[in-house]
């Protein structure tokens, strides 16, 4: 079973950054082969902002492309998302997620808080 911890959210000013981290426990390195940063702003259904695989494959969402960032540290088995330029339209619950497979995430954190105010 793979324990997955968000930390780093918070509230920031429009056009500022944060930097959220997800440090994954338990398991095999095969069970976060993928791993992945969702978000769900209230009212709204939840929607991938970013996905890195341990090979180093990354994909984003058109929302935040040229904006943030995703990373992973395979010997650490964390993945981080540098967010800069923030709007307020990325308020949202940020979650992390990891799997075996790219189009199917296993495991889920529990969530931090993302607010950008205007």
């Amino acid at each position: 079973q793979v324990s997955l911890v968000e930390s780093g959210g918070g509230l920031v000013q429009a056009g500022g950054s944060l930097r959220l981290s997800c440090a994954a426990s338990g398991g095999s390195s095969f069970s976060t082969n993928a791993m992945a940063w969702h978000r769900q702003a209230p009212g709204k259904q939840r929607e991938l902002v970013a996905l890195i695989t341990r090979g180093g494959t990354i994909s984003y969402a058109d929302s935040v492309k040229g904006r943030f960032t995703i990373s992973r540290d395979n010997a650490k088995n964390t993945v981080y998302l540098q967010m800069n330029s923030l709007k307020p339209e990325d308020t949202a619950i940020y979650y992390c997620a990891a799997g075996v497979q790219r189009s199917y995430m296993s495991y889920w954190g529990q969530g931090t808080q993302v607010t950008v105010s205007s």
